[in-house]
């Protein structure tokens, strides 16, 4: 199976209750769509829902950095894209963003997630079925260019 490179997800639209007082989309909601975008590249590597239900096995994020670039409003369409950055035995980095389907950026994420036994739950490494397809989507996307907000930080630049 050949993968996506990246990953990107079907249309989703900004629904009416996740609109703010100022009139956008409240920045909750990005993390909703960026969660919603990565189900189903999880999907592909054998990581999503059913792994959780069958195999009582899961991906916690330990760390999110998410970049508000431009404001998203009720009605307004996007694809949220994932690409793989790297990964050990129990980790994932990923980055994501938000496209309107006019192709603009309205946000971007970079996460830490952890493989998790349910059972602790506890960090635990992936299964080797899983692993392959972990390497599989990284060695897919080890083409991609690193995105150019990938490992920023948040600071107050001094002059």
């Amino acid at each position: 199976m050949q993968l996506p490179a990246p990953f990107i997800s079907a249309i989703m639209e900004i629904e009416k209750d996740w609109i703010d007082y100022n009139g956008h989309l409240n920045m909750a909601y990005y993390n909703v769509l960026f969660d919603r975008g990565a189900d189903g590249a999880f999907d592909l590597m054998g990581i999503g829902a059913s792994y959780a239900r069958e195999r009582k096995l899961t991906i916690y994020t330990a760390e999110a950095h998410v970049c508000y670039l431009q404001e998203l409003h009720l009605g307004d369409q996007v694809r949220v894209t994932f690409q793989l950055l790297d990964h050990d035995a129990k980790r994932l980095r990923a980055f994501q963003e938000i496209r309107h389907v006019d192709g603009w950026v309205a946000a971007t994420s970079e996460t830490l997630s952890l493989h998790i036994d349910m059972s602790g739950p506890k960090v635990a490494s992936f299964p080797p079925d899983i692993a392959e397809n972990v390497q599989a989507m990284r060695d897919a996307h080890a083409e991609l260019p690193v995105p150019a907000r990938a490992g920023r930080s948040i600071g107050i630049a001094r002059k």
